[in-house]
């Protein structure tokens, strides 16, 4: 099953039928500078394998993004559609990755570990040379890539995590995290209904937390975005697509917040966030592959994605988006998302 939350897949049909768990990333070395795992950073050495679906690994693929690794890290995407055997790359040609030559992300996995026990799951940085997995810990690569990769970071590159912020960025980003981020997974496959209204409860406890907290500031932590707020985009930014009306969070609505709609709009407007936010594949993917809960496989054709680029006014709370840095450059040609995929 595609236990999306963490993109992992042992049959579909069960989500919603058992109790939702969070798998731990079973693969966590770590690429840092001085190599300590044994895995140096290194410029064209390694593969990030995303799903534009799923939430944690579209926050590599927007860190990756804004800190202008396009070239250091090439980036392989996945159809969001996958099936038993794990996610799939027939969104290439001859549905084979062009540069790992392998058909599906458990072929790394398996180049890694022989009958590794766990689940495939994306964000993944793969080793080109060996094909075997290096990491696939989610809440750990990015922070790497904002700390261990700078040597390859672009000229103008954000501070996404700021030493003399970090305490209050994981106070802020671990609620976020259980109550939100995890919190709408626990509501969406929850067994029974004590079960789904705690976490319902919990989702939307913290949902007016966030927007009291972003009513009189741009952005989380700070004057500038910093790996917090790519945290938080991206469970907002999949809101009312799918959360609201497939996991049952439905309270109301990402629209109906003043605040938190002009500050999802702010962030997608923002380069390197929208730019990496394909509807399609997210809306399909659930809707498509968690047939325990949809079993019917319908894909909704709402809700209405013009607003995302409409004006939010969120300027004029101050703040620099990218600190003392500038915006990435446009996205390369071959990453681009299809004109079809966007509002």
């Amino acid at each position: 099953m595609s236990r999306e939350g963490d993109g992992t897949t042992d049959g579909n049909e069960k989500y919603g039928k058992k109790p939702f768990k969070r798998s731990k990333s079973h693969f966590a070395d770590r690429i840092t500078a001085d190599g300590a795992d044994g895995w140096p950073v290194e410029a064209g050495r390694y593969r990030l394998v995303i799903s534009r679906a799923c939430p944690w690994a579209s926050r590599a693929a927007i860190s990756r993004r804004l800190l202008g690794l396009e070239d250091a890290l090439s980036l392989a995407v996945t159809d969001p559609l996958q099936d038993e055997r794990s996610w799939r790359f027939t969104l290439d040609p001859d549905g084979k990755d062009p540069v790992l030559g392998i058909r599906y992300l458990h072929e790394a996995y398996d180049a890694r570990e022989t009958d590794y026990p766990g689940g495939v799951s994306v964000p993944a940085v793969v080793d080109v040379p060996s094909g075997q997995l290096v990491t696939n810990d989610f809440q750990q690569i990015t922070l790497d890539l904002a700390t261990e990769w700078t040597a390859l970071h672009r000229p103008g590159a954000p501070d996404l995590y700021p030493q003399e912020l970090r305490e209050e960025m994981h106070e802020v980003m671990d609620g976020v995290y259980r109550d939100l981020n995890n919190g709408v997974y626990r509501a969406g496959f929850a067994t029974g209904q004590a079960e789904y209204e705690a976490a319902f409860g919990d989702v939307f406890r913290r949902l007016g937390l966030l927007s009291e907290r972003l009513a009189g500031r741009r952005y989380l932590v700070g004057e500038s975005i910093t790996e917090a707020d790519i945290r938080l985009f991206t469970t907002l930014v999949r809101f009312d697509a799918v959360y609201h009306g497939h996991f049952k969070c439905n309270r109301h609505k990402l629209t109906e917040d003043p605040v938190l709609w002009a500050y999802a709009r702010d962030l997608y407007q923002t380069p390197g966030f929208g730019d990496t936010v394909d509807f399609d594949h997210i809306k399909r993917h659930y809707y498509e592959v968690h047939t325990g809960v949809n079993p019917t496989g319908i894909v909704p054709c709402g809700p209405d994605l013009s607003g995302w680029t409409s004006l939010h006014h969120r300027e004029q709370l101050g703040g620099r988006p990218f600190g003392d840095g500038t915006p990435p450059p446009p996205v390369p040609p071959e990453e681009a998302v299809p004109a079809a995929h966007r509002p």
